[in-house]
């Protein structure tokens, strides 16, 4: 029982570091994936490289982080509250070609990075962009002003 709790503890403080890490540095893949990989990883490393008890912890430890896993999707799936939680959510970054600056600040965002990301998307200059949106998978969404 000791190893399904701490189990559980470390998913639980392993979501939180990554929230606390931010998205942009998660871009490719959502913190739930990362998550899975790195302690599951972990786990079978542990239950092939241990005394054969370790084994049976290894099991544990992958069947309490796919049930949390899959808990965790079902509240995401029911519930806008769970799912902002788990997933985030989206955020302006430039609204009408202006910086968003405390919203940059709260996302640890640059100009600069901004101003990159823009340019690999052919977009000269941020007084082309109507909105620039930091997406919860840690892309960034630019929507361009309609001509005059």
């Amino acid at each position: 029982m000791d190893i399904v709790l701490r189990a559980a503890f470390l998913y639980v403080f392993v979501v939180f570091v990554m929230r606390v890490i931010g998205r942009r540095e998660l871009s490719s893949m959502t913190p739930f994936d990362l998550i899975l990989l790195i302690v599951l990883g972990d786990a079978i490393q542990q239950g092939l490289t241990q005394d054969d008890y370790s084994v049976t912890g290894a099991v544990l430890v992958v069947a309490t982080i796919a049930t949390l896993q899959v808990f965790t999707s079902y509240l995401s799936f029911r519930s806008k509250r769970a799912r902002k939680l788990f997933e985030g959510e989206p955020i302006v970054v430039v609204d009408h070609g202006e910086l968003v600056e405390s919203n940059l600040q709260r996302e640890r965002m640059t100009q600069d990075e901004i101003a990159e990301e823009a340019r690999q998307q052919q977009i000269a200059s941020l007084n082309e962009v109507e909105w620039a949106i930091l997406e919860a998978n840690g892309s960034i969404s630019f929507i361009k002003k309609e001509p005059s």
